[in-house]
């Protein structure tokens, strides 16, 4: 088996401390923060440290790290919802609720809460590789494929199984904009593990699909309705209607389906406007401006040529 990006599993929890890859960092340095409360996680999440896949995984240890924290708890539950309701209230786009909904369901009926966990992320593991290859299954030999942001060490993974199936392939990364999530964080790890890669600002994908420099476009989703609408890092739906306009494949790789009905119903996260106007302590616009940074947008189902599903639920 190919090694994974080090995003395809950026959490790990040992002992009673959580190693965090801090993604912020990246791609100048790959360095590790580390958590020993829930609250700790709260904050790596709200300032981004970790996101994507990297989130969930935060989710998960937390509740794992509270479980061992508390193993004379008369009655854990409570504990459980206080960690819960801290955790819906970092981010509202990605459905956090959807997951601790999950955890505090086993917990109610009694089952042992260490095994379901683990048993649950090691079919998560599982999953995702399973979608990589899915997704590997629908490029053809000479494809170029654009991808925006970053799915969390997806991308090079599906890069190696072509690689195995002895298709040569490039990539093009929208820098993904204020973030630079395609810049820092899938041109780092597809350059890394040795792929062809070219990086374009996010207002060139129009052009560059109208060159017919595009052959695939594969991008990763935050939240999925039960009607097959998903939100996903802003930018996402205007390259969905370019792709369309191009006849070139919109394929996505999603989590489980929320409870939400349609994408009407995700409340987008509106970041910080200085994460807009600031890059690295610097400020980019003039003093006095108003910036505002909608962290997702919603690309409805029927732009989506194909959604490549996680096969993990209740």
């Amino acid at each position: 088996m190919a090694k994974f990006s080090p995003l395809f599993w950026p959490v790990e929890l040992k002992g009673k401390v959580i190693s965090i890859l801090d993604e912020t960092l990246l791609p100048a340095k790959l360095g590790y923060i580390k958590v020993r409360d829930y609250k700790g996680s709260c904050r790596a999440i709200k300032e981004m440290k970790t996101r994507a896949v990297g989130q969930v995984l935060l989710v998960f240890y937390t509740f794992l790290l509270v479980v061992r924290q508390n193993k004379r708890a008369k009655n854990l539950l409570p504990i459980l919802e206080k960690v819960a309701k801290a955790i819906n209230a970092t981010r509202p786009t990605l459905s956090f609720k959807f997951m601790t909904d999950m955890i505090l369901g086993w917990a109610a009926a009694g089952k042992p809460l260490e095994q379901s966990i683990l048993g649950f992320l090691e079919v998560l593991k599982a999953g995702r590789i399973k979608q990589a290859e899915e997704a590997s299954n629908l490029i053809l030999d000479g494809d170029t494929i654009l991808t925006h942001c970053n799915i969390s060490g997806l991308m090079p993974l599906i890069a190696e199984f072509c690689r195995k199936q002895r298709k040569k392939i490039k990539f093009m990364v929208t820098e993904t904009r204020p973030y630079l999530q395609g810049a820092r964080l899938t041109a780092w790890e597809l350059n890394r593990a040795g792929f062809d890669v070219t990086v374009i600002a996010d207002n060139m994908v129009a052009y560059v699909l109208s060159e017919g420099k595009v052959n695939k476009v594969i991008v990763g989703a935050d939240h999925l309705t039960r009607n097959g609408d998903i939100a996903n890092k802003i930018g996402t739906y205007q390259i969905a209607l370019l792709a369309k306009h191009f006849s070139i494949p919109f394929y996505v790789i999603c989590p489980p389906a929320s409870g939400l009905n349609s994408g009407k119903e995700i409340k987008i996260e509106i970041r910080p406007a200085e994460e807009l106007l600031m890059f690295c302590h610097t400020r980019l616009a003039p003093q006095g401006v108003k910036g505002y940074y909608p962290a997702f947008d919603v690309t409805p189902s029927e732009l989506i040529t194909k959604h490549i599903h996680l096969g993990v639920g209740k």
